[in-house]
């Protein structure tokens, strides 16, 4: 089979990584396209897949910029799929579902996002799409029926233990050593950030002061230049090691969602600060459910360092944040056996899954 793979930023193709593996080793051909994000194609050039960036260069952060690049991909996806032929398209993003529609192609769009949180992108996709895969607890609205639900996580695709392994010798490469703290700070520049708040200059210096006077050396990963002041706590690794380090901290604090559920994946103890706190149903399950992760609003930094007091002052804390994850874990399927063998098996895996959603527990 011929499968048409399209990535637009490093999570996405974490989330498919093995499964691109696998699906080559039984012979499938791969045809992975993707545009200029972050480090995504040194991710892929990392892994030695071969690739089409369709768009070399990183978009501006402009609503105009956003709509322009949509766009572009779609008028640079269609060629390809006009002489590739391939049997299948897979991809978040609009134009997969809207070139798969008008092309009467066969297409798997998925999503760990909220339908209110990507409302202007799930509007322009969602009605195109042919099947919408997301976790269980994720909110498509109206297009519900269209929905195949598993019990996991898009970043279990990549830190499932059966998948990923954290290597403690990778610290010593960048000369990490002792208890640290990890700060992340996202760049809110995609399509549902705009009007989002995060970790402001003066949470961030707080922050740090209370790390610092328990003891802990603080690490900052930022998507922005740092300014100056914080510049001696930039952490300046290769993302591939990026997990690593993460799975290796005594806590985590940001603004960032999506590395804020990598972290709940890794059983580490995390804060996240920012305007999407009690909006983003997989992080308010991996919260409320799990206890992997605490989500404060901007504005409520008083509930803020009173948590982070509250964790720095638990005895055990990396053993209990352990067994939380274990018991998330033991219910959760291995989401990239499961991706792998619904693409491998598509349309009849959409089958088999509205008829017996629990055959998704052959995958653990």
């Amino acid at each position: 089979m011929k499968i048409l793979v399209y990535v637009g930023h490093p999570a996405q193709y974490l989330f498919f990584r093995k499964s691109i593996y696998d699906l080559q080793e039984k012979s499938n051909k791969i045809i992975l396209l993707l545009k200029t994000k972050d480090i995504l194609e040194d991710l892929v050039n990392h892994d030695g897949f071969k690739y089409i960036n369709i768009i070399p260069k990183e978009r501006g952060t402009s609503k105009f910029s956003i709509g322009i690049n949509l766009i572009k991909r779609l008028f640079r996806i269609l060629p390809i799929i006009l002489s590739e032929k391939p049997d299948l398209l897979i991809g978040g993003d609009p134009s997969i579902s809207q070139l798969g529609w008008l092309l009467r192609k066969k297409r798997i769009t998925l999503t760990e996002d909220d339908y209110p949180v990507i409302k202007k992108l799930a509007d322009i996709t969602f009605p195109f799409a042919q099947v919408i895969v997301a976790p269980e607890v994720c909110d498509v609205k109206k297009w519900d029926h269209n929905k195949i639900g598993y019990n996991g996580y898009m970043k279990l695709a990549y830190l499932h233990p059966n998948v990923f392994t954290p290597n403690k010798a990778q610290l010593k490469v960048y000369k990490i050593d002792g208890n640290f703290a990890l700060i992340r700070l996202a760049k809110l520049t995609a399509h549902h950030d705009f009007g989002i708040k995060g970790i402001s200059t003066e949470i961030l210096l707080k922050l740090i002061f209370k790390l610092e006077s328990r003891g802990l050396r603080v690490l900052i990963s930022s998507e922005s230049q740092l300014a100056k002041e914080f510049q001696k706590y930039s952490l300046k690794i290769n993302y591939s090691d990026v997990h690593h380090v993460l799975a290796n901290a005594s806590i985590f604090i940001s603004d960032s969602q999506s590395m804020s559920v990598e972290a709940a994946m890794l059983g580490v103890p995390s804060i996240r600060y920012s305007d999407f706190a009690g909006r983003i149903s997989v992080l308010e399950e991996l919260e409320h459910k799990y206890s992997l992760t605490f989500g404060f609003p901007v504005g409520e930094d008083k509930l803020l360092f009173e948590k982070l007091e509250e964790l720095l002052a638990t005895e055990n804390l990396y053993e209990i944040f352990q067994n939380r994850r274990s018991v998330m874990l033991n219910e959760k399927i291995n989401v990239s056996a499961f991706i792998t063998w619904f693409i491998e098996n598509y349309p009849n895996s959409k089958k088999i899954m509205k008829e017996n959603p629990d055959y998704q527990y052959n995958f653990r």
